[in-house]
C-alpha cells in the first residue's frame, strides 16, 4: 500500500468514527431510487399525493432543496453507482442492448474503470442487495450480480408493464428480467412491480438478519415507479379519479404555495409559465381521460410510498431502524414524452388505462406539474429536468435538528462519497487490476452534523446535446441546438431571467470550463 493511500484509508476511518461518535457500529444503508417522478410528487415536496411514509422520514430527518441528478434514468443511475458523471461510467447516453469494439463514454454500460457502490462498500464488509430497475447493463457481465451485488431480482432493463412483463412498449420487444445471473419471467398471477420488489427487498432483509445478523447491509431498491406505462391497482386509482378534474394549471398554483408555505422554496422565485395545452379548450371527454391519468400516476406514486413502509417496518421490528441512513430519490425530473396530453405506445392494447392491456403516458402537461415550479422536463438540464426531492433519515447518525432542511447544492455524484465515509470504507485507486478513475463528487455526510455546508466546487451537466454548468448561484444552461443562457440561481431558480447578455465575462469563463470538462469526460 502506497504512502498516499494509507492515508486515505487512515483518514476516512477517522471520518467514520467521528461521524458516528461513540457509537462504533455502522450503519445499514437503504438507497430508494424512483423513476421518472418529478421534484413536486411527494407529500412533504409540495404534493397532493398521499405519501405519508416519506413524509414521516423526512419530518423526522433531512430534506434537500437542490439536489441534482443527470437529466435521465440511466445515466443518473451510471452516476448514483458510481460516484462519476455518466461519461466516465460509460453512460452518457441511454443504455446498449450489445458490447462496444471499443470502450467509449457512451457505450451504453459502466465501464471497467468504475466501481460500483456495492463494490466498495462489499469491500468494506457489508452484504448487498439490489431489487428493482437496474439499466446500466443490459447483458453479461454487466448485470448487478457482477458488478458487487450478492443477490439481485429485478429489471435489468428500462421501463416495463407494471403487471405483465410480456406486453412490452411495443409488439415483439423483451424486456430482461433476472434472479441473480439467470434470466427469469415474472409469474404474472398477481404480479405487480413495485410489489415485486418490495417482497424480494423484504425477503433479503429477513435473510440478511438470519444468516448475516452481524454483518451490515446495502440494499438499492429501484423502483420502476411512477415511470409510464400508466398502471396502479384499481382501488387506488379510484381513491383520485375526480381530484384532477380542475386541470394542471390550479394544481401547479396549489403545490407552489405548499412549497413556498413549507421553505422549500422563497416566494421570489416565480412559478414558471404553463407548458401544457389549455384546459378550459379540452372536450369533456379528454378532461375525463387526462384526469384518470394522473389519478393512476398518483396511485403509482402512492403505492410506491406504501411499499416504502413496508420497508421501514421491517427495519423497525428488527431494531435496525434507528441505525440505518435511509436514503430516497428520483432520477429525474417527471416525464413529458407522449406529448401535451400523453400517449398510447401500444394501439393494439386496447384496455382501460391504468390495466396490463393499456400502454399509455400523461403528457407534458402533467409534467409541468410534477416539476413546479421550474422550466422543462426529463432530459433537458434545466431546473425542471435535473432537480430531486433527496430525503435522508438515521436517527443514531444525525445530530441536527429533526424536520430540517439544508439547501446544500449537492448531486448525485455525491452519494459514493457520502456512503463511503459513513461505512468507513475506501475508494480504490485499484479495483482487481485496473486502474479506477478518481471519484467526482464529495460526501455530504458533514450536512448530518450540522445544515451548514459550503458549496464549493462546480457541477457539470450534459446529455443528448443538453447542457449545464452550476457555480456558486450561476447556472449556465443550454438546450440542444440553441444558445447558452445564464440564471442566477439564488434570485431566480425558475430559470425565467436571462441575463446572458448582461454578464458576457460570466457566460465566457463558465463556458470554458464547462468546455475544458465536457473534453475531460468525453461530453463533447
Amino acid at each position: 500500500m502506497t504512502h498516499r493511500a494509507l492515508i486515505s484509508v487512515v483518514a476516512a476511518l477517522f471520518s467514520a468514527q467521528l461521524l458516528l461518535g461513540a457509537e462504533h457500529d455502522r450503519p445499514n444503508i437503504v438507497l430508494v431510487m424512483a423513476d421518472d417522478m418529478g421534484y413536486s410528487d411527494i407529500g412533504c415536496y409540495g404534493s397532493e399525493i398521499s405519501t405519508p411514509n416519506l413524509d414521516r422520514l423526512a419530518a423526522n430527518g433531512l430534506r434537500f432543496t437542490q439536489f441534482y441528478n443527470a437529466a435521465r434514468c440511466c445515466p443518473t443511475r451510471a452516476a448514483l453507482l458510481t460516484g462519476l458523471y455518466p461519461h466516465q461510467a460509460g453512460v452518457g447516453k441511454m443504455v446498449s442492448s450489445k458490447p462496444a469494439k471499443q470502450p467509449h463514454p457512451t457505450q451504453g454500460y459502466l465501464n471497467q474503470n468504475c466501481v460500483t457502490l456495492a463494490e466498495v462498500l462489499r469491500g468494506a464488509g457489508y452484504r448487498c442487495y439490489m431489487s428493482g430497475k437496474w439499466h446500466v447493463g443490459e447483458f453479461r457481465p454487466a448485470w448487478p450480480i457482477d458488478r458487487g451485488f450478492d443477490r439481485y431480482y429485478g429489471l435489468i432493463s428500462g421501463g416495463m408493464n407494471y403487471f405483465d412483463i410480456t406486453k412490452a412498449k411495443r409488439a415483439g420487444l423483451r424486456r430482461v428480467f433476472a434472479r441473480d445471473d439467470k434470466r427469469v419471467v415474472p409469474d404474472e398471477e398477481g404480479f405487480y412491480s413495485t410489489d415485486a420488489f418490495t417482497d424480494e427487498a423484504l425477503a433479503n432483509l429477513a435473510d440478511h438478519d438470519e444468516q448475516h445478523g452481524e454483518r451490515p447491509f446495502f440494499l438499492y431498491l429501484a423502483f420502476n415507479a411512477p415511470h409510464w406505462p400508466l398502471h396502479a391497482p384499481p382501488d387506488l386509482i379510484q381513491k383520485y379519479q375526480g381530484r384532477y378534474r380542475d386541470g394542471w394549471d390550479k394544481l401547479r398554483r396549489e403545490r407552489y404555495d405548499r412549497m413556498v408555505e413549507m421553505g422549500l422554496i422563497p416566494r421570489k422565485w416565480k412559478l414558471s409559465p404553463a407548458d401544457g395545452s389549455d384546459w378550459r379548450r379540452l372536450s369533456e371527454s379528454q378532461r375525463k381521460e387526462l384526469d384518470l391519468r394522473m389519478a393512476v400516476y398518483a396511485a403509482m406514486v402512492e403505492r410506491m410510498d406504501w411499499n416504502i413502509g413496508r420497508v421501514i417496518d421491517r427495519l423497525r421490528e428488527s431494531e435496525r431502524l434507528d441505525n440505518t441512513l435511509f436514503l430516497f430519490l428520483s432520477d429525474n425530473g417527471a416525464c413529458h414524452e407522449g406529448g401535451l396530453l400523453g400517449g398510447d405506445f401500444r394501439r393494439d392494447l386496447k384496455g382501460p388505462t391504468g390495466t396490463a392491456n393499456s400502454y399509455r403516458t400523461y403528457g407534458q402537461s402533467w409534467s409541468n406539474v410534477g416539476n413546479t415550479p421550474f422550466r422543462k422536463h426529463k432530459h433537458w438540464t434545466h431546473e425542471g429536468g435535473v432537480s430531486t426531492p433527496l430525503v435522508a433519515h438515521w436517527p443514531n447518525g444525525m445530530k441536527v435538528k429533526r424536520g430540517s432542511m439544508t439547501h446544500h447544492v449537492g448531486h448525485v455524484i455525491d452519494i459514493m462519497p457520502t456512503l463511503v465515509e459513513v461505512a468507513g470504507a475506501t475508494y480504490p485507486a485499484e479495483f482487481k487490476g485496473r486502474g479506477v478513475t478518481p471519484a467526482a463528487g464529495q460526501s455530504f455526510a458533514p450536512l448530518f452534523r450540522t445544515a451548514a455546508f459550503p458549496f464549493n466546487r462546480p457541477l457539470f451537466w450534459e446529455h443528448m446535446g443538453n447542457a449545464a454548468m452550476r457555480s456558486g448561484p450561476w447556472k449556465l444552461v443550454r438546450s440542444k441546438g440553441g444558445p447558452w443562457e445564464l440564471y442566477n440561481l439564488e434570485e431566480d431558480r425558475s430559470e425565467l431571467n436571462d441575463v446572458a447578455a448582461d454578464h458576457e465575462e460570466v457566460v465566457d469563463r463558465m463556458k470554458s470550463v464547462w468546455e475544458k470538462w465536457a473534453r475531460a469526460v468525453g461530453a463533447s
